[in-house]
């Protein structure tokens, strides 16, 4: 019960912050580097289209079970990423089959299926310039104990079997990633206060 609480807590921080703002897009920048999504918004005075990368990021069972979902998505938010889908999930066997498909044929994919289905996962979208490398970088090394202190995993993990968070590795698998996990309907295209000068800087 306490989760839930915590998670519709966090629900309604997330719908809260939904509401109406400036809007921007760097001036002349070619749509097509984006390589994201585009957004339903209207369109600036440059008429340009705005678009964006969206990225996937998913708090593992021990992440959870920690209590550091807030702190994950706090640093997100200070980075100025934009959260447009979110939600709890108890991981099925059918869909971290499809999620880790090159890893199936592991020796450790047994021990890796189990710890992901251990407990509830929470995923998340988030929706930015260059958000899928960024988000890496702030994620850190895979193997926490290569990773640096100040990212998620440097500062919260200390075993490659216990990492705490998920984050796509790239554009393509960022897509495939939000389309396994998230229907368009469960994804928001709204604009924060700060989207319009995060853009133009």
């Amino acid at each position: 019960m306490l989760q839930l609480r915590v998670f519709n807590r966090l629900l309604q921080h997330f719908y809260w912050r939904t509401q109406e703002s400036t809007k921007g897009l760097l001036p002349g920048f070619p749509s097509q580097l984006w390589g994201g999504y585009r957004s339903t918004g209207r369109r600036n005075k440059s008429s340009l289209p705005d678009v964006r990368e969206r990225t996937l990021i998913a708090v593992k069972p021990d992440g959870v079970q920690r209590r550091l979902v807030g702190q994950i998505i706090h640093r997100f938010e200070q980075r100025g990423f934009k959260l447009v889908g979110l939600k709890m999930v108890q991981v099925s066997e059918d869909l971290l089959s499809q999620h880790y498909r090159e890893l199936r044929a592991k020796p450790f994919y047994p021990s890796l299926q189990h710890y992901m289905t251990s407990g509830p996962v929470v995923v998340m979208v988030w929706e930015g310039p260059n958000v899928v490398q960024t988000s890496r970088k702030m994620v850190g090394h895979t193997n926490p104990t290569e990773a640096q202190a100040g990212t998620v995993r440097g500062d919260f993990s200390v075993h490659v079997s216990r990492n705490v968070v998920h984050a796509s590795d790239s554009l393509e698998g960022a897509r495939r990633e939000i389309q396994l996990w998230f229907q368009g309907k469960d994804l928001l295209n709204w604009e924060c206060c700060n989207q319009g000068n995060m853009m133009e800087d």
